[in-house]
């Protein structure tokens, strides 16, 4: 899987949406509904459609001090193809 482009704005695909609580959010899509929490949530949250996947990188890299930023940036390149790939994020 290619990684998005640093330029790419990610958001939810056409059809998805956020639902759930505040404590227990999840992404509603056709098929179905997907539990976020934690390190997933903070990437979903970010893909708004406006920060650049660049953006979003940097900023889980200034929150992650202690992880290596090479594999943050690996880690959330392949979520992301990940979930395009089921049609949840388009970018």
């Amino acid at each position: 899987m290619a990684a998005p482009d640093d330029s790419a704005k990610p958001r939810l695909a056409s059809g998805c949406r956020w639902g759930g609580t505040e404590q227990d959010r999840v992404i509603l899509f056709p098929e179905g509904a997907i539990k976020l929490q934690g390190t997933g949530r903070q990437v979903l949250e970010r893909c708004d459609g406006q920060r650049t996947f660049g953006e979003i990188i940097q900023e889980l890299q200034k929150q992650f001090t202690d992880a290596d930023p090479v594999k943050i940036r690996s880690d959330i390149s392949q979520f992301l193809e990940q979930l395009r790939h089921k049609r949840i994020v388009d970018y």
